[in-house]
């Protein structure tokens, strides 16, 4: 998760965390429209997950939160496995 220096918490989902928040920081192409002139940018929260499908489902359940829900993911407030997608899906 990404904040922007207007405070704004940008979401989304890379197989290289480091190398993706460089692109959107810098004035590559590849940066989300989104994040575009909104730096400087913060890499406020990541999380490594077991495969694509696993990370998009997570990914979609973390856009679906509410900023204060999303803000408590950041400090710690919201266990990580109450979002994890279950093994039946």
């Amino acid at each position: 998760m990404i904040k922007t220096r207007l405070n704004t918490l940008y979401t989304g989902i890379s197989t290289d965390v480091e190398r993706r928040f460089k692109e959107h920081s810098g004035s590559s192409k590849r940066a989300a429209r989104y994040l575009r002139g909104k730096g400087p940018l913060e890499l406020v929260w990541s999380q490594s997950v077991g495969s694509k499908s696993e990370a998009l489902i997570l990914e979609c359940r973390v856009k679906k939160l509410n900023r204060r829900q999303k803000l408590s993911l950041i400090d710690g407030g919201i266990e990580l496995a109450a979002l994890q997608p279950k093994t039946d899906e």
